[in-house]
């Protein structure tokens, strides 16, 4: 016995040692590499534009919106176009079919609407279900944290209702841009970035994942300027290009032929491969989940500060925070504070900490939970909660507002720590479109490739149900048919009764941190909105994560290292434990398109591939 057990041994270290060698002499360097004008990190000029624009999550997201603008679409045409391009060069950060939440301004209607952009619960879904297999969090790498899949009822929803152009026509760059590839891009470089560890555990756990993502080469790095193609998502898209083309041939009207796209994804033969990759994998997801599920149009939730008034998503998302943290930073003198000095900062932190208490005690999908939408966005809200603002940092997270009539989810003290969601792809992009006539549309698509994908399809379902909470009382707890309380979100605001502003951002629970700042910026000290975009960034940790495990890092605070020293030194001591990042360093690459006497006024982020374009 022993000596067969040597054997074994002998043979396995052998098996090791050939295994070793074959990957030391695998090529590792970068390989077919594309010229490419990175635009992260570079500062950008404020565009102006007298006609139409476009702000972008990639350069080719912007071009392409870009160039349908110029050939007489319109704005609603222009974004999906983008979107779909971002889809192909971004990924890992908005995956097709993938939540994308919006909202527009139409001009013709001159009214301001949102579209329901987040898919649902499956039916089968359930706290139990998760507790029972020992998880206290929806686990982030399982299939059972996929989401219903929202994008193509947005997509077709936005066209049938706004665009002017076939979903044909709007699509075939994306596919000819899959097929041909496209330069990786220093965001997706680090959105990739695995071990060789990693790597190769990612890709004998999802191995179809890893042969997209990974190129079918983990044993090496993604490199910044390599090609990376999609061919699967080409033809998956193609195939959705055909159904609509097929149906306008057989006579069918143009809404009929969207309405077959539709149909064949969330009925036909998408729907029937994501239904057979479930049950493979021992999924949730059942034919009834895809073929009930839409989205819906929504009168925007609104909130005020001074002259101007805000429209974000519904509680479906965490939008409703951003008029929540203006109501309470509206009862402050901001002026007097020196813009982004010791004092500022902390004020803007302790407002936003106490928007969030509220934010978890409250906020949920309110088509399952009573939500105090009027009191959580009045003056009134403003002022008892600014009432709370300390001269030193939260020690802990503050307790949530008593509104009568409501009782709020009474949460034990989150748990301390490091909540890191990323181990390949993260967060989310962004486009905004304006057209000559007054229509302009801000979407904010999401999802990556943490959870098995569709083999062959190139589907990535992402793991939106992360966001959900297995605690019944919460407002974002878990239900079958529900929708996550997600982060992304998009924000129109208008100034003295008129469209002024569209703004979107990558960036988790990140979003509302930066876009709050960028708007303080422009509002109050009179930046223009490139310049706002570029001052030195901050974020707060003292609130729990949206993703699980949901923790938080209490009075700790990010800084980009271009803050200024005494700013640094002053929030030390205020009681705030710092960490610096580098310049550009806190992610959360905001895009904005300002409608300003006659024109429009482009800003671009340099945190991330965001790029701007105006005529």
């Amino acid at each position: 016995m022993l000596r067969y057990l040597k054997r074994f041994l002998f043979g396995l270290v052998g098996l090791l040692i050939v295994l070793l060698l074959i990957f030391l002499f695998l090529p590792k360097g970068p390989k077919n590499q594309l010229t490419f004008d990175d635009p992260w990190g570079q500062e950008k000029e404020l565009v102006t534009a007298q006609t139409h624009g476009v702000v972008a999550g990639t350069p080719w997201a912007t071009e392409v919106a870009f160039e349908v603008l110029q050939s007489g679409g319109n704005a609603y045409d222009a974004a999906i176009a983008g979107l779909m391009m971002l889809y192909v060069t971004h990924g890992e950060a908005s995956a097709f079919p993938g939540i994308a939440p919006l909202v527009h301004r139409s001009a013709l209607l001159d009214t301001i609407q949102g579209y329901v952009g987040v898919g649902t619960a499956p039916q089968a879904a359930s706290i139990d279900y998760f507790k029972e297999k020992g998880h206290e969090t929806i686990p982030k790498m399982d299939i059972a944290s996929q989401l219903i899949p929202a994008g193509p009822d947005v997509i077709v929803a936005v066209l049938e209702r706004y665009g002017t152009r076939s979903f044909g026509e709007l699509a075939r760059p994306a596919i000819d841009r899959a097929i041909e590839g496209f330069p990786v891009h220093r965001v997706m470089r680090y959105n990739l970035n695995l071990s060789v560890l990693e790597r190769l555990g990612y890709s004998f756990l999802m191995p179809y994942n890893s042969k997209v993502y990974l190129q079918g080469t983990p044993w090496k790095p993604i490199y910044q300027g390599e090609r990376f193609q999609r061919p699967d998502l080409a033809k998956s898209l193609s195939r959705l290009v055909s159904v609509e083309e097929e149906a306008l041939s057989s006579g069918k009207t143009r809404r009929e032929a969207l309405l077959a796209v539709r149909s064949t994804f969330y009925e036909g033969e998408f729907a029937e491969a994501i239904l057979a990759h479930h049950e493979k994998q021992g999924g949730l997801f059942q034919a009834s989940d895809l073929s009930n599920y839409k989205g819906e149009w929504e009168t925007p939730i609104e909130g005020y500060y001074e002259n101007l008034r805000f429209h974000v998503n519904g509680t479906w998302s965490q939008g409703i925070a951003l008029p929540m943290a203006l109501s309470i930073l509206a009862q402050l003198d901001l002026t007097s504070m020196r813009q982004n000095s010791a004092t500022y900062i902390h004020h803007l932190t302790q407002a936003i900490e106490l928007a969030m208490a509220d934010r978890e005690a409250y906020i949920g999908d309110n088509r399952f939970v009573r939500v105090p939408i009027k009191e959580l966005t009045s003056d009134a809200y403003g002022r008892r909660r600014s009432a709370l603002i300390t001269s030193q940092a939260f020690p802990q997270f503050p307790p949530p507002s008593q509104i009568p009539g409501y009782r709020p989810f009474q949460f034990d003290p989150p748990q301390q720590g490091e909540s890191k969601s990323r181990i390949i792809g993260d967060d989310t992009s962004q486009i905004i479109v304006a057209d000559s006539l007054g229509n302009v549309i801000a979407i904010t698509p999401s999802d990556f490739p943490m959870t098995p994908m569709v083999p062959d399809w190139d589907i990535t379902l992402g793991n939106r149900m992360n966001q959900f909470r297995l605690d019944e009382g919460h407002p974002a707890a878990l239900k079958a048919g529900k929708r996550p309380r997600v982060t992304p979100q998009a924000v129109m605001i208008e100034k003295d009764s008129s469209f002024y502003m569209a703004i979107n951002t990558p960036g988790g629970d990140n979003q509302l941190q930066a876009i709050l700042q960028v708007l303080l910026h422009h509002f109050v000290f009179g930046d223009d909105i490139q310049a706002a975009i570029q001052r030195p960034r901050f974020r707060t940790l003292g609130f729990p994560d949206s993703f699980a495990p949901h923790k938080m890092q209490s009075a700790t605070l990010e800084l980009e290292e271009n803050m200024p020293k005494e700013t640094i030194e002053g929030l030390q001591a205020l009681g705030y434990t710092i960490k610096l990042k580098e310049k550009w360093g806190i992610a959360a690459g905001v895009g904005a398109i300002i409608r300003d006497k006659g024109q429009y006024l482009l800003g671009a982020d340099p945190r991330a591939e965001t790029v701007a374009k105006g005529r």
